[in-house]
């Protein structure tokens, strides 16, 4: 009975009020100009079925070409295609990432660009693409949030001896290494107006950088997180990141600057921010969380808080004339050592950042790396170097060290393998140096390429290690207890 009478409510409300409706737009028009209506009248009396689909043809290409439409249709395609490369990459026993990475090279200029250019312009027009990218640096911001909190200061600090000498070494070696490389480079391939301490600074952090979330997803996969090698690589590869950013925010400020006595004020400021957030909101942070863990309403105002520390932090370092990804990542760094509040942070934004929003930064990196340049011999040969200074710095150094420090042969160079790691942290360091004007299309080009190598690398390597030197350590692959 009641659903009768809610039914005949429902038809005398829709009814009734639909013929108030027609009525008031019937007198209203006579409120109006009588020359308007006399339009009205021509219009209609002109309008033909021919006229009115072109009509709505135009408003279908106009909608088509709005930004926003630009913009979703752009995130559906670039997250298609980055789970279906990244699908397609598992498959053959690599990290997603990779299929991430070659999903954005396919999209832009080398692939999609060259042999169908009308597409790549329909999807990625140049009017369109600051919007993409401002868009995906929102992305790299949470992301390098993620990857601060992920970080464990007091495991770096229970191996910090064998993982700093370990770290350092996989840093300074293919830093001194890349700078060499520079210089019989640099009148080739480097921008005109850039100074040969910016372009060799910069070769030098390039050469040196780690893919710490790579490494992790790779260690996971294959079943030694929890492992001696597992335990120490993370550890290093912490320990690198944490280094390799602070000499990423000095290059920077330096080439910024344009001057070493500048540069002082910078990395001052510098100094005394990542000293206040230490020291003073760290532990002001760990107070809250307390709070956090007892007291469930009061949650959402805080992780607000967390929210705008994370932009505040991010804005303070590009001011002060360094990056605001490294303001991201000191943030995850003081967040409170909760593991059940970081899990709980990290799996609110995680999604977001490496499903939605990360993609976009690969497919920017793609529409900036031009394959089609590297097109003659020479340019070949000149990534042959650029690779094998990559490999012989990064492995060599992290193997010789480990091997010091007192690990076997088997772990040493199977740590060598995974510092050699460079992926997604290797794009972010690629593209803040084309952003600075430091790289040319060129070297950017190679120096992506070389990215994808090294990263892919590192499973076959893994395995070819434990293959060959399987029965020789037995016993070093028991877990940590």
């Amino acid at each position: 009975m009641k659903k009768r009478w809610s039914s005949l409510f429902y038809l005398i409300i829709v009814a009734g009020l639909g013929f108030v409706i027609y009525q008031i737009a019937g007198r209203g028009n006579a409120l109006q100009d009588p020359t308007l209506t006399a339009k009205q009248a021509a219009t209609a009396k002109e309008a033909t079925v021919a006229n009115e689909f072109h009509v709505f043809t135009d408003s279908f290409k106009h909608g088509l070409s709005e930004p926003l439409a630009v913009l979703l249709l752009q995130i559906i395609v670039i997250i298609a295609c980055a789970r279906l490369f990244g699908y397609l990459f598992k498959k053959i026993g690599q990290p997603a990432v990779i299929g991430e990475i070659v999903a954005g090279i396919v999209l832009g200029p080398s692939i999609i660009g060259a042999y169908f250019p009308e597409i790549n312009h329909f999807l990625f027009p140049a009017a369109s693409l600051s919007t993409l990218s401002f868009l995906s640096q929102i992305g790299l911001i949470l992301f390098m949030f993620i990857i601060g909190m992920e970080l464990d200061l007091k495991a770096i600090g229970k191996q910090a001896y064998g993982a700093v000498i370990i770290s350092h070494a996989s840093i300074i070696i293919p830093y001194t290494l890349g700078m060499g490389l520079a210089y019989y480079i640099y009148r080739d391939y480097a921008p005109a107006g850039i100074t040969f301490l910016s372009f060799a600074l910069f070769m030098g952090i390039a050469m040196s950088i780690t893919a710490f979330p790579v490494l992790a997803r790779i260690l996971q996969e294959k079943g030694l997180t929890r492992s001696k090698l597992g335990a120490m690589a993370l550890t290093c590869a912490a320990a690198d990141d944490l280094t390799a950013w602070c000499i990423l925010a000095a290059v920077i400020a330096l080439v910024k600057s344009g001057s070493s006595f500048s540069v002082l004020y910078t990395i001052a400021l510098a100094i005394i921010y990542v000293l206040v957030m230490l020291k003073v909101v760290r532990p002001f942070l760990e107070r809250l969380s307390t709070v956090y863990d007892s007291k469930e309403k009061r949650r959402t105002p805080i992780i607000a808080l967390f929210f705008i520390l994370l932009i505040i932090s991010s804005y303070i370092t590009s001011v002060i004339g360094i990056h605001a990804l490294f303001g991201a990542f000191m943030a995850g760094v003081i967040m409170p050592s909760s593991f059940s509040f970081r899990k709980i942070v990290i799996d609110k934004i995680e999604d977001v950042s490496i499903i939605l929003l990360l993609p976009l930064f690969f497919v920017i990196t793609g529409l900036r790396t031009q394959i089609g340049l590297i097109n003659e011999g020479h340019l070949w040969i000149t990534f042959g170097w650029i690779l094998l200074v990559a490999v012989a710095g990064k492995f060599g150094g992290s193997a010789i060290a480990a091997k010091i420090v007192g690990q076997s042969w088997k772990d040493s160079l199977s740590i060598g393998v995974l510092m050699n790691t460079r992926g997604l942290m290797q794009l972010i360091v690629l593209n803040i140096g084309y952003d600075l004007g430091i790289l040319t299309p060129q070297i950017f080009a190679m120096m992506v390429l070389m990215a994808l190598v090294t990263t892919f690398m590192t499973g076959p390597a893994l395995d070819l290690i434990n293959w060959l030197m399987k029965e020789k350590h037995t016993s070093e692959t028991k877990t940590v207890s």
